[in-house]
Parts: C-alpha cells; sequence; structure tokens
C-alpha cells in the first residue's frame, strides 16, 4: 500500500446535486428503530480502485498519479483519503443534508477510483452494497436492477406494546476510556492461507471449521487485550456486528436494504481471555454470533424504544465487523471488478476486509487503532500466534500501559 508519503494533485469539478429524471413521489419514510439508533448516526465511507480498461470513458475529477503508484497492495488505511473523498461543506450532517456524496476520480493511467460516502442511517453494508451493485448494473446498460431495493422498514420497528425479552450488554454502562491518553496508530494486518492456517493449528479438531472471521476475531481481541496489559479480574467485552437478514423466519426480504445488523456481545475477565488457548475466545465468538434470532432482534428494537436510542458501551471493549461477504469487490460499473473494495476509512471498530498482499495472493485484511505501546505488544503476541506459539499474559515482562483497562 502506498504510504503518506505519496503526493498527488486532484482536480475537481464544482459538486453537484444529481436530481430524479422525473418528479418522484413526496412523501415521508419512517426508518425503522434499528436503524434509528445512535450507534447509526455517521456517515459510512467506501472506496473502491479500479484498472484501465480502453471500452469506458468519463470525467468527473482527474489525479496526477497511476494506479501502480498506489503500491503492490491496495489496502486501508488511506492516508489521501480527503483528496478522493471531498468532504463538501455543509454535506456531512445527519439531518437537511444528502443521504450519498460521491466522488469519481479518473487516474493518469486510464483507472479510476469511485468512493462513496452513506448516512449509515439509510442502510448497513449490505444494503449499499445492493444500492453501487444496481448502479453498476445501470451503468452496464441494464433496464432495471436485478434486484429490487425494498423498504418495509416496519420489519424491524419495536414492538407495541415493547417486550424486552433477551440480553443486550452492547448498551451496559462501562466504566472507563476506549483509549488510555497517547499517540493512536491505525494499521492493517494481512492474514493469507498461510496465517490462517498457523491459527487453526492453535485450536483443537472440532474447531477447525470455525469461521475465518471467528478464528481472526479470537486471535485479535486476545492480542489486543494482552497489548493493554488489563487488570486481569476486570471485565473485557467483545462486540461483532452480525447480519440478521437470514435470522428471520422467513427471512427479509433480498432487496432489503436498510440496518438488519445487531451488536451482538461476548463477556470475560481479561485473565481468562490472556491466559486460555485461543479456542477459549474462539467459543466465546461461535456463541456471541449464536445469540442473535429474530426473537433478539424484535427485543433489541423494543430496548432501543425503550431507552430512548442508548450509545453502545465502548470502554474496554473490542468491536469488530466483517465485509468479506458483503461484495464490494464484486461491484462492476463496466471496468470489471475492483482491485479493491471495502471500507475508506479505520474508525475505532475492527473491519476485516478482503484484500490481496504484494505478492498477489489472496486473503483477509483486519483493521486496528491502538496506542503505539499498545501497537508494539500486539504486534509481538500475533507474530509469536502465528508461530504456533501464544505467550500467555503472566510471562511478559513488560512495562503496564496506563489504561482504564
Amino acid at each position: 500500500m502506498a504510504t503518506s508519503s505519496l503526493v498527488f494533485k486532484v482536480h475537481r469539478r464544482e459538486p453537484e446535486l444529481i436530481a430524479p429524471a422525473k418528479s418522484t413521489p413526496h412523501e415521508y419514510k419512517l426508518l425503522s428503530d434499528i436503524d434509528d439508533q445512535e450507534a447509526y448516526r455517521f456517515q459510512i465511507p467506501v472506496i473502491h480502485f479500479y484498472r484501465y480498461n480502453p471500452c469506458v470513458m468519463f470525467i468527473e475529477a482527474d489525479a496526477d498519479v497511476t494506479l501502480e503508484q498506489f503500491g503492490d497492495a491496495i489496502q486501508p488505511p488511506f492516508p489521501y483519503l480527503e483528496q478522493l473523498l471531498y468532504d463538501v461543506p455543509g454535506s456531512s450532517s445527519m439531518l437537511d443534508c444528502p443521504l450519498i456524496l460521491i466522488q469519481v476520480t479518473r487516474l493518469r493511467c486510464g483507472g479510476f477510483i469511485f468512493a462513496l460516502r452513506l448516512n449509515h442511517t439509510m442502510s448497513d453494508a449490505t444494503g449499499l452494497c445492493l444500492f453501487t451493485n444496481a448502479v453498476g448494473e445501470v451503468a452496464r446498460g441494464w433496464l432495471v436492477p436485478s434486484i429490487q431495493p425494498v423498504w418495509e422498514r416496519h420489519l424491524l420497528a419495536a414492538r407495541d406494546p415493547p417486550r424486552v425479552t433477551c440480553k443486550h450488554h452492547q448498551y451496559d454502562e462501562v466504566e472507563g476510556t476506549i483509549f488510555p491518553d497517547g499517540d493512536l496508530v491505525s494499521r492493517s494486518y494481512f492474514f493469507g492461507p498461510t496465517e490462517v492456517s498457523a491459527l487453526h493449528k492453535l485450536t483443537p479438531q472440532h474447531l477447525h471449521k470455525c469461521t475465518t472471521f471467528e478464528l481472526l476475531t479470537a486471535c485479535v481481541w486476545r492480542c489486543r487485550t494482552i497489548a493493554f496489559q488489563a487488570n486481569p479480574e476486570k471485565e473485557v467485552r467483545l462486540i461483532c456486528v452480525v447480519n440478521a437478514r437470514s435470522r428471520f423466519n422467513p427471512p427479509l426480504p433480498l432487496g432489503y436494504y436498510g440496518n438488519a445488523t445487531a451488536h451482538a456481545v461476548a463477556v470475560t475477565q481479561a485473565g481468562k481471555l490472556c491466559r486460555n488457548p485461543l479456542e477459549y475466545s474462539v467459543e466465546l465468538v461461535k456463541q456471541a454470533k449464536n445469540i442473535v434470532t429474530e426473537e433478539y432482534m424484535k427485543s433489541l428494537a423494543d430496548l432501543l424504544v425503550t431507552k430512548g436510542r442508548p450509545q453502545l458501551g465502548q470502554a474496554r471493549t473490542y468491536s469488530v465487523t466483517d465485509v468479506t461477504r458483503v461484495g464490494f469487490g464484486d461491484v462492476d460499473f463496466g471496468w470489471g471488478k475492483a482491485m479493491y473494495g471495502g471500507p475508506a476509512k479505520l474508525l475505532i471498530a475492527s473491519c476485516l476486509v478482503r484484500c490481496k498482499n504484494n505478492k498477489g495472493e489472496a486473503g483477509v485484511v483486519v483493521t486496528i487503532t491502538l496506542p503505539t505501546q499498545a501497537t508494539e505488544i500486539f504486534e509481538k503476541e500475533l507474530e509469536q500466534m502465528l508461530k504456533g506459539k501464544a505467550i500467555g499474559a503472566s510471562e511478559r515482562k513488560s512495562t503496564l500501559i496506563s489504561s482504564s483497562l
């Protein structure tokens, strides 16, 4: 991936507000109670990189840089994002602002970058991918998208009267801060077949069929907790975003593009997480994912209404989302599949996204943001795990990080 030392200029045309070709119905559309929660009141930036294709031409913005200059492995973080996704003044609020902002930048080599920012209350990653695929199909000459969009937000609205029937620890108040004071470092770590195989060897036979998400999340959560040198008696949590579309009976409509995800939680003591082998944290991740059912989602909507859009508890918590199966990299605007398609900006929450390394090997990148000192310990622990060894917290002799953990 290109570093922050890459310097280039982007010439943009004036931003335009794209209006419908003909008059559309004027009506109020109610969000679901899952959409309307505080956790989704932000903008999602997504970016796609495409190679040159001599059969297609258009211009919106031009950059005096080639795709090759971005490096052999295109993966987050992208230190030059502001040039590829301009924050139009007054466009980033939740209310009275465009729902979607798009910038298309043509590169000197003929490739292009498609960057987009979406109001998260409108859609989750799956829904956003439905939209970009529909745009791609129309750009390739389709008269209508293959999957018609479905609103039907009432399917995830609270019941009347509300009935909270499940535990939702993600909204528990947790004392402390997200990070200790100090500089933060955002990095991404590549896991190819070799790395995934090495981690599988640290688990018993019955867990060898666990998903890549479960395995990598368990590994990173454990390494992160060790890196923070957490108080062994303190409670630590994992929040993982679970797509609940298939958990309904019948499943939600194929074209449903609203937020249909839950923040599932695993809770344990820091000492147990650090001292136990990897299988312990894998089992916790699996259990958290399995919590999400149709009744859980209905209970969640009811809780959000009765508690008035509570904030997610973030202290002593590792949050992670998985977009490896969403299909951002498969979006085709006529140039073929993207070299990279996925998150454009690293947030506090980690993200799993499909990428290739500089050897062209396909795998999964895990993004993470940590304090500088914690990053050093995290990388040492991760390196040991990938070598088939896991250093326990009690075996480590390093300076404690002053942290709320």
